[in-house]
Order: C-alpha cells, then structure tokens, then sequence
C-alpha cells in the first residue's frame, strides 16, 4: 500500500472512531421545595412546559413511604430530600425531621454510588440550604467514606450580614436566585457529571400563605430560575454533543385546603411530581403512579453507573427508564411458608426470578448480609408461597426478589 494513502486512512480511521463515540451523559436534578401536584398543574410554569414540549414527560409521583408499615415515612422536607438521593425510606436513611441528627451513610447516596463507580467523574450541588451539602450528603465525613464536591455553590442563608434574614423569607427568595445563576454558569464553563439544585423559597411562601396568590407567584418565579439551569444544559448539548439527563422534581406536597403544613400521609401530602426531559420511559412509569425512591435507580441508569448488590439489595424504587419487571413487593410468615406479592408489570410474559433471604440486617450498621436462594418463582404470576425454616432465635428476615431487570426488598418481622 502507498505510505501516503496507508496514513491518509489510519488519520480517517481515526476520525471516524472519535465521531461514533457515544456522546457523553451528564444528569442534573433540581428540588423546587413542596409544591403538591395539584398547585403545580394550576401555576404558570412556562419552563416546565417547554421541558414537556421539547420531548420530556410529567409523571405522577408520591413520597411518604408506604401508609402503615415500617416504611412509612414523613412528607416533610430533608425527607424528601433523602429518599430521592438514597433511593430508601426513612426506616434506612434515617432522616426522620429537618435536625439531620444522624443520617445513615450505609445506605449511600447517589454521589457517592457515582464517585464509586467513576472516581474521576465532577459532581456539583447548588443549594439554599448548607446543611445539604455537609450533613444529609456528608462531605468529609468518614461515614461517607470523605466524599467530596467538585463544585457548590451554598450556605448564603447563614450570611446574615448579605442576606438579612427577614419575616416573608425574600431573603431565601434572593438565595434561589443566586443559587440558580451560579449552576447555570458552572454547568455552561465546566459541565459537571451529576449535579443537584435545590430551591427553598416556595416551600417558605406555601408555609405563610398557603393556596393563594403570593404561592403561585413565586413558583412562576422559581420556573424562571430553572430555565436559566436549563438554557445551560441545552447550550452543553448543542457545543458539546452531551447527552444531558434533566429532571424537576418536588420533596412533598401540603395539607389538603389551606396547603400551608405538610409532614403527615394526607394524599395531598403525599402527592409529588417529577418531570424529565426524556420521552422513553418505561411501562412501569407509564401505567402506575412513580415514588420518590426511583430517581436514585433513573439516574444510575442513565449514567450506566453500575450498583453494588449489597446496595441494589437495599433500594426502595426502581428505573423509569430500563425494563422494569415487577414493583410493589410485600412478604408475611404465614406458618411454615413465606408470602409474597408483588405487582407484576407484563402478566403475558414468562419470567424467572429468584427469592432470597437474609436473617441479618448489618449494613444498617455498616456489615455485610448473606443471602441465600430459597426458590425460583414466576413473575407474571405476582404471587408465590414458599416453605421457610429461620434459624433458632430469629425473628427477622429480609426478602429480595431477584428478576433479570430489578430487584425488590421487604423487611419480614416474626
């Protein structure tokens, strides 16, 4: 072959590998503070709207946990901060009321799932609200095993001296502002890999004035903010070829009529919502009702970040993104056997799954479970009844129904 044409190739070669290179993913999600569903359909929010209109979806979401067993949870705000970063209920991270005493890190979150997976990945939070960043996420904390931010922006609320703390909270509504420019720009110079914006103001106007006027407004304002995030990371696209993941999300909705207190199981508590910017989700995001717990599993989806089983073992929800098999899993002792239901998804398809149990629970502090196979069940038919010997002296178990697309867990008390 003729050297000149030998190089002209290999340059080509080159060239043409780098163009069909997968374009790089990036995923950002931004906390507009306890607006419920209901309010959220009556505002004007023109940036959710165009979101919609550009190919994303509206899902129908909840928070709370499940009504009457022990996973349920309050609908109150560092709650709902914590399942969707950790993907569990209150009875596995621990967040209990807005003091975050003591989170627990052995249940890790999503930044420090992504660092694990990609050390060298950037990942970014924006908040009004300091305690995000050093106490719910930990950073620098042995628990989280130092987990480090490459970028935040936070902690303008404790500057009384810039940000004079006032009775209507406008101070916070400053700090959103502030909040939102300072991700828009570094998103537009650095585009980090996973990042998360939280804004305060409209859970403070929904405590004060409730369903009115002033509580509209202010969403309207804080859908502007999320435009300038959202004009940034379509520029990313557009200059860099990014494939960006972009959700909207609430942490908790408000007392039925007067909409100025949250942090019980009402359904109006309890109803959030979530909107994405991709139009592929699943059947499961399709057909049911969507939680909080399932952005955890949705954005390590999308990043192709690969979960540890002991952690997969453990989440709460499930992708709206990937396949998904069945959700919903409930077990009992009945006897001699072990119950389960679950929800199945496609009742036409044959699909094997397997049942584990563990008789320990030591990554709740910080151990290893074993688990062991007990049977193989059909999904579609959402039920199975399994003969069960516990251990002497045991009185608890952990089920996981294993499918060849996600993973259950209920906790099972004697």
């Amino acid at each position: 072959m003729n050297k000149k044409l030998g190089f002209v190739w290999l340059l080509w070669a080159i060239g043409f590998i780098s163009f069909a290179q997968a374009p790089a993913k990036k995923a950002i999600y931004i906390i507009m503070d306890g607006i419920p569903t209901d309010i959220i359909h009556r505002a004007s929010t023109p940036t959710l709207d165009r979101i919609i209109r550009d190919g994303g979806v509206f899902l129908n979401s909840h928070v709370g946990g499940i009504r009457g067993d022990y996973r349920e949870t309050p609908t109150i705000s560092a709650n709902g901060y914590a399942i969707l970063v950790t993907g569990t209920w209150a009875n596995k991270n621990n967040v209990w009321d807005n003091s975050l005493k003591a989170p627990n890190y052995n249940y890790p979150t999503l930044f420090r799932i992504y660092k694990d997976a990609y050390p060298d990945g950037k990942i970014g939070i924006f908040s009004t609200w300091l305690d995000n960043r050093t106490k719910l996420l930990g950073e620098g904390l042995p628990g989280t095993r130092g987990l480090q931010f490459d970028y935040h922006f936070d902690g303008l609320e404790v500057d009384t001296e810039n940000y004079p703390h006032d009775g209507k909270a406008y101070y916070l509504k400053r700090i959103d502002g502030e909040v939102c420019m300072a991700a828009a720009k570094t998103i537009l110079k650095h585009g980090p890999d996973l990042s998360w914006v939280y804004l305060q103001h409209t859970d403070d106007v929904g405590h004060q004035s409730g369903d009115s006027p002033e509580l509209f407004s202010v969403i309207t304002y804080t859908d502007g903010l999320v435009g300038l995030i959202y004009d940034a990371v379509k520029q990313r696209e557009t200059e860099f070829g990014e494939d960006w993941l972009f959700v909207v999300v609430t942490d908790h909705g408000r007392t039925p009529i007067t909409a100025k207190h949250h942090g019980g199981q009402s359904d109006n508590e309890r109803n959030t919502w979530m909107v994405i910017n991709k139009k592929d989700i699943n059947s499961y995001a399709t057909n049911y009702r969507t939680a909080g717990v399932d952005l955890l599993p949705t954005i390590c989806d999308f990043l192709n970040v690969e979960i540890p089983a002991e952690t997969q073992y453990e989440l709460d929800g499930v992708s709206v993104l990937k396949e998904v098999d069945a959700f919903e899993l409930t077990a009992q002792l009945n006897g001699k056997n072990l119950d389960l239901n679950w929800t199945v998804i496609n009742k036409e398809k044959d699909i094997e799954a397997e049942v584990l149990v563990s008789f320990t629970n030591n990554i709740k502090e910080g151990g290893k479970d074993t688990y062991q196979k007990i049977a193989d069940v059909n999904i579609k038919e959402g039920k199975a009844s399994i003969p069960i010997k516990l251990p002497k002296n045991s009185d608890f178990l952990k089920v996981v129904l294993k499918t060849p697309n996600n993973t259950l867990n209920y906790w099972v008390q004697k």
